[in-house]
């Protein structure tokens, strides 16, 4: 059976790899802001669909990006708890 500090250990770690995870969400946050940006100029000279349908999709896509980090941000509050109460 794993002791209290091999359990904190494990924990520890797997908040370094959610942290981890945040940071690459973040990022693929910013770089869908910078291709909304940049539909967003090329639909200002064109009606054309296809890249109303691409700016869709990346808003859909960074709302999911959103909903992903906030989950993983309770997970770790919930983790802290957690480890603080062992």
């Amino acid at each position: 059976m794993a002791s209290v500090a091999e359990l904190k250990a494990a924990i520890d770690i797997a908040l370094q790899q959610i942290g981890d995870g945040q940071s690459a969400v973040q990022a693929a946050g910013e770089k869908l802001a910078e291709a909304q940006q940049t539909l967003a100029g090329a639909l200002e000279g064109s009606g054309h669909e296809t890249v109303e349908a691409a700016q869709a999709s990346l808003t859909q896509a960074g709302q999911e990006l959103e909903e992903c980090l906030a989950a993983t941000l309770v997970a770790v509050e919930q983790a802290q708890l957690y480890v603080s109460s062992l």
